[in-house]
């Protein structure tokens, strides 16, 4: 590859190896391709958004926690000796929760925390309750209490335990009493953690989908290229989450990449698989569209500036997508479940958009819509700021316009140059 690489620009090289011999668009297999997908605009769209849709339906049951020692594959240390100690204490000891309170002035008295020490280990859901244990014994200020849940840390039971616990009728009649017991604990934190970010992933999603959809509308200036490139990314974006909570979170083929048992999904996954594939996404859209845009601003033809757009652009987008899938497919090649994850959720979400949405959904829903692809208010047109991704506006020129074969060529890339040879 060097060497074929090294040729173009060493000219002892050149005469070594073959001469590169450029294809007609027409001939090369991405315009093939897009050319027969627009024959079938319908049956293209259907089914490529019938599998993204598919794919996305795991993800409505996505439940954020953190994961442990238990989702290790058995062969590891760490989750055996886990096994060994839910099996002879039970499935909670691994995740105590930690009840804590200040005693008020002249202490609670021994009789009324052994009260509520019985009256925890009668909550549902309860397996254990440890007795009080004092900060100091001769002067007691505060106590400690370790319950331990029936189910496992990451077990959703045992998150309805901690709601269930600081909701409880027990706990406040305790507080009337003058016992103000919090809930804590590595089990109740991963709790509070991940709710707070539940809580936050609507707004970031609306933020990044709302400010993307303005800069490809002033980009593109199209309402429907815009509102089209949002929602199949989300397609693509969901796809993978589906994916993800099917094989880390159901366990579905987990051992084939070496992960344990299913397990919640970590609460920031979520978030930053969302900002980079967008990204990513949306660079490869930009790239895609704005040939396309140029090509229908100079011939006036949608279907062919389609299939010329997809031509142009096929190789690289599906080099760069090819790129990123590999180096975050290696991530599977670690030990720990989180950076399997993440790369798991990458590799797939790129690997969808530069096949299924860029190579499948764009040319068919780009057909079906024709001309309308490019509509545009006159209000909102005269809103808009001018932005040229290309630096420069493509005059637009009629597609039966005639081409005058001695005209000069520029001088520049030899890429360039063997182009507009093939155009005149």
């Amino acid at each position: 590859l060097a060497v074929l690489v090294a040729g173009r620009w060493v000219p002892g090289l050149r005469n070594v190896l073959p001469a590169r011999t450029i294809k007609p668009v027409e001939q090369t297999v991405p315009y093939r391709w897009s050319r027969y997908v627009q024959r079938h605009p319908v049956a293209m769209a259907l089914a490529g958004t019938t599998l993204l849709v598919v794919l996305t339906i795991p993800a409505f049951s996505l439940r954020l926690g953190f994961s442990d020692e238990g989702n290790y594959p058995e062969e590891n240390s760490s989750r055996q000796a886990y096994d060994l100690l839910a099996d002879g204490f039970g499935p909670g000891f691994n995740g105590p929760l930690l009840l804590v309170a200040e005693l008020p002035e002249g202490g609670a008295g021994d009789g009324g925390l052994e009260t509520l020490t019985s009256a925890l280990r009668e909550v549902p859901g309860v397996d254990q309750v440890t007795p009080p244990f004092p900060n100091d014994p001769a002067n007691p200020q505060a106590v400690l209490w370790r319950v331990y849940p029936t189910t496992s840390p990451q077990d959703a039971e045992t998150a309805d335990l901690v709601d269930d616990l600081r909701s409880s009728d027990l706990l406040a009649a305790a507080e009337a009493s003058g016992l103000d017991i919090k809930v804590t604990g590595s089990v109740a934190i991963s709790e509070d953690f991940s709710d707070y970010l539940a809580k936050r992933i609507p707004v970031f999603f609306g933020a990044v989908l709302v400010l993307s959809f303005l800069l490809l509308l002033a980009v593109f200036r199209s309402v429907l290229v815009a509102l089209k490139a949002v929602i199949m990314n989300l397609l693509s974006i969901g796809a993978a989450y589906g994916l993800v909570v099917a094989v880390f979170q159901w366990g579905w083929m987990s051992e084939l990449i070496g992960v344990g048992r299913g397990g919640p999904i970590e609460p920031f996954i979520p978030m930053m698989l969302f900002a980079i594939v967008f990204g990513l996404s949306m660079d490869y859209e930009v790239f895609l569209l704005s040939r396309v845009r140029e090509e229908y601003n100079r011939t006036g033809d949608n279907a062919r500036a389609v299939a010329d757009g997809l031509a142009s652009t096929a190789r690289v987008i599906s080099a760069a997508a090819a790129i990123m899938v590999f180096v975050f497919g290696s991530f599977l090649l670690e030990t720990d479940r989180i950076i399997k994850l993440f790369g798991f959720g990458l590799s797939t979400a790129i690997l969808l958009d530069a096949t299924i949405v860029r190579l499948l959904l764009v040319p068919a829903t780009m057909e079906l819509l024709g001309d309308r692809n490019w509509w545009l208010p006159k209000w909102l047109d005269r809103l808009l700021p001018n932005i040229d991704v290309e630096g420069h506006e493509s005059p637009h020129v009629s597609p039966t316009a005639e081409v005058d074969p001695t005209a000069p060529i520029d001088a520049g890339d030899d890429d360039d140059v063997d182009e507009k040879v093939l155009v005149h």
